[in-house]
């Protein structure tokens, strides 16, 4: 366990599981052309494309939680580069949809081999990809994920801190 780790709260840890995890992507794709957050974007684009769905910047901003305006933008730097092209969806003309270039699925592939090779790095403590472990542990994930937060909770907390 790292230094101090024993004390810390779950939510530290999980902040410092999500900068290391990363931190560890950017470094790993960055040969590729791309960042993080491009990388979950083609990736979440890769997979859509392999089930027939070609998904509105709206669908894809819903299933990599990223906020709509921040697609947009990686979305127009990820077609400038050649990797994504954008098109009005013929059944709503304010939604744009997205599907990757030959060259974006080309790189994507590239991309996700080398993101599996950290995926079975990080999980190896756990007992790797495939284990028993990294299968609680991927459930308790999303159990945690798909847990809703009670905003109007927190915003009431946070006016008592302020009075």
């Amino acid at each position: 366990m790292s230094q101090g780790s024993e004390k810390a709260t779950p939510g530290f840890l999980v902040w410092r599981l999500s900068m290391k995890w990363r931190v560890a992507v950017d470094r790993a794709v960055a040969p590729l052309g791309l960042t993080h957050a491009q990388y979950s974007l083609v990736a979440s684009l890769y997979g859509m494309h392999r089930t027939g769905e070609r998904p509105s910047q709206r669908r894809l901003a819903d299933h990599t939680g990223l906020e709509p305006l921040y697609v947009s933008k990686l979305a127009r730097a990820l077609e400038t580069a050649g990797l994504l092209e954008r098109a009005r969806d013929p059944r709503d003309p304010r939604a744009v949809q997205l599907a990757l270039t030959e060259q974006g699925r080309e790189v994507t592939g590239r991309a996700i081999k080398v993101v599996q090779g950290l995926l079975q790095q990080l999980l190896a403590p756990l007992g790797g990809l495939d284990s028993a472990r990294t299968r609680e542990f991927t459930r308790d994930l999303a159990t945690l994920l798909d847990a809703p937060l009670d905003h109007s909770a927190l915003d009431g907390e946070s006016d008592k801190e302020h009075s």
